[in-house]
């Protein structure tokens, strides 16, 4: 077979060369551009990650200032202009109480600021805070969280609320201890939760002393953490128990300590349109209203006397009631919440008959007391003592020094509030009856406290 020669085309020489690079190129160009876009990718991670850290340094700032915010209270009578510097102190206070040392702050009139406060070293992570007065009800907090140099801040507003304070959860509440002999029934009207007792006690470590037949119906709250409970008498006993399992299931020692409140006799003393003095006859039946007993005048009120509004008694004096009292107002003593020296006393020998204070006439002279109730006797150092029956007594009861003997006994519509450290007493046939059920606000002539209210709607991501 011949073989057949087939010319070569010289033109078509370095094609596949010039493809192959031409490959090699596009290939390249893909690779250069997936590196760089996986590098922007790696690098949009990494601030994303950045950016989330931020954030959650912010929201970690955020909730560490709102857990001490949510502790600060201030006084009710702090004026509006005091009270931001009157927030800055609680906080500060609060803050050194606890040994907190890695917050630290700077104050002025306009401003709270709360410098880097280190969450994570190793990755850079902290938070700041500004608190700032928007307005005389309104604080506004802004939380700046910090993860290397990217920054996410976290704004809220906080308002001026008020709250009453706890003490009025129990029916008796004494920062001395409290001693029961005799027949003495403490109980609720309505449950007997209403005759818990709470008790300091810090004077003595014996804090509750329960001995003959007498029996409390609640549970009793101790702060003393080394207190204990004395039960003599076999049906001695706490929340429907008697002896150690009394003890055992009904008395808790060593719980949070409970902020008085502050009384403020004064608030009443505008009412006021006259006097007693030692001028005054007291020995006859007689009616008063919105008067001052004047100091020193000692009076015995030994007739069937009448009062109605306010009977306002400045220090000092022994004020005895040994006739019958029936009233339609609020006993107040102007005496300071720190005088224990029991030289101020307000005493009821006979019997009382009480009614709420929103029962006073329509008549010009009460305008305004009808919105002051929940009270029966406000009374900062003076040691308030009833030894007669009564019906109701129509509010809480609070002195320096608490007592109730012989056959004094019947319904208290409000609590207890014993200011002084020295020992409460209830002896004789002394059985109380606790009703405080709709209560919801301080009683008349206590001052609540200023609390900051965190406003949720007002959470703010700040770009």
């Amino acid at each position: 077979m011949a073989l057949i020669n087939r010319p070569i085309n010289l033109n078509r020489r370095g094609t596949v060369f010039i493809l192959a690079m031409i490959f090699l190129v596009i290939f390249s160009a893909l690779a250069i551009s997936m590196a760089t876009i996986s590098g922007t990718n790696v690098q949009i991670a990494s601030n994303q990650f950045k950016s989330d850290r931020a954030r959650a340094c912010a929201e970690s700032g955020f909730y560490v200032i709102r857990y001490w915010l949510n502790r600060v209270s201030i006084s009710g009578t702090t004026s509006e202009e005091q009270r931001f510097n009157q927030i800055a102190a609680s906080l500060q206070n609060e803050l050194t109480t606890d040994s907190i040392t890695n917050i630290t702050m700077s104050c002025s009139s306009s401003v709270i600021n709360i410098p880097t406060v280190t969450l994570d070293s190793e990755n850079a992570s902290s938070f700041s805070a500004v608190i700032t007065p928007v307005d005389s009800n309104t604080l506004q907090i802004d939380v700046t969280g910090i993860s290397g140099s990217i920054f996410k801040t976290i704004r809220a507003n906080y308002y001026f609320g008020k709250r009453g304070h706890n003490v009025f959860d129990y029916g008796v509440a004494t920062k001395g201890p409290l001693s029961l002999s005799g027949n003495i029934e403490l109980d609720g009207v309505n449950v007997s939760v209403e005759a818990s007792v709470y008790i300091e006690s810090y004077s003595s470590n014996l804090a509750l002393s329960i001995i003959g037949n007498s029996q409390i119906a609640g549970d009793v709250s101790i702060v003393n953490p080394i207190a204990s409970v004395d039960l003599q008498g076999g049906k001695a006993g706490i929340g429907g128990e008697t002896g150690q399992a009394a003890i055992d299931n009904h008395v808790d020692f060593g719980v949070p300590q409970c902020e008085f409140p502050e009384p403020m006799p004064a608030l009443f003393e505008s009412y006021i349109t006259s006097v007693i003095d030692s001028d005054t006859d007291t020995s006859s039946d007689a009616t008063f209203e919105n008067v001052r007993i004047i100091a020193d005048t000692n009076p015995n009120f030994s007739g069937q006397v009448t009062l109605r509004g306010i009977v306002y008694i400045e220090t000092p004096n022994v004020v005895d009631f040994t006739g019958g009292v029936d009233i339609t107002g609020i006993i107040v003593g102007d005496g300071s919440r720190y005088d224990n020296s029991g030289t101020n006393k307000i005493i009821f020998r006979g019997n009382v008959q009480s009614h709420p204070i929103t029962e006073l006439p329509t008549e010009s002279q009460f305008n305004g007391l009808h919105d002051q109730t929940g009270t029966f006797v406000i009374a900062p150092g003076f040691n308030v003592s009833f030894g007669g029956s009564f019906s109701t007594l129509s509010g809480a009861i609070a002195g320096n020094g608490i007592e109730f003997f012989g056959n004094a006994g019947g319904t208290i519509n409000g609590s207890i509030i014993n200011y002084s450290g020295e020992e409460m007493s209830l002896s004789g046939n002394s059985d109380l009856y606790f009703n405080r059920s709709g209560t919801t606000n301080s009683p008349a002539g206590f001052v609540p406290e200023i609390v900051l209210e965190y406003n949720p709607s007002s959470y703010l991501e700040v770009i």
